[in-house]
């Protein structure tokens, strides 16, 4: 009888799994509506004194990201001010939605991805997991690894989707 093996294991595959890359730390949004006089208008006066008063200890150690849901024309500034004094509490902090936090904290965290390492290499991005990924992670890490990788596949090593592949 013939000894099973493990082709898988024997094969030349790197495999990334981005969740490797997920920061750990709680997701927070402010949404600054609720400081906006009847909900559509921002009087500096008042937002200042939100600023100057709230209790900015509550970011210690999170991820910010600070929005406004309403429909309303909010200056520049309004959200460079809130930066400023969340900033020293958290451990990042962003403009936009929940969803945006993520892109720009897994594009931070795959900046630090060294792409010769991966030159002409075989490499299996993972696609399930158990932590929310999102899309913008796999397009980041597929262009980081385009230029130099020998092929980039999508799934799980014994069931990949091609994605490109290198002719040389």
């Amino acid at each position: 009888m013939e000894e099973i093996r493990n082709k898988v294991a024997e094969s030349d595959l790197l495999e990334i799994n981005l969740e490797d890359y997920y920061p750990k730390g709680e997701r927070v949004l402010l949404d600054i509506k609720e400081h906006l006089f009847e909900g559509l208008i921002l009087k500096e006066k008042d937002f200042r004194e939100f600023v100057k008063n709230a209790d900015w200890n509550k970011y210690k150690d999170k991820f910010v990201a600070i929005t406004c849901s309403a429909d309303a024309i909010v200056p520049t500034w309004a959200y460079m001010l809130l930066s400023t004094s969340i900033q020293p509490f958290a451990k990042n902090v962003v403009f936009g939605d929940l969803k945006t936090l993520e892109t720009v904290l897994f594009t931070q965290a795959l900046s630090k991805i060294n792409p010769e390492d991966f030159r002409n290499k075989k490499v299996v991005i993972k696609g399930c997991g158990n932590l929310p990924v999102p899309e913008s992670a796999y397009v980041e890490l597929t262009r980081i690894l385009t230029p130099v990788a020998k092929s980039i596949m999508y799934g799980e090593p014994c069931s990949t989707v091609p994605v490109m592949k290198k002719r040389w």
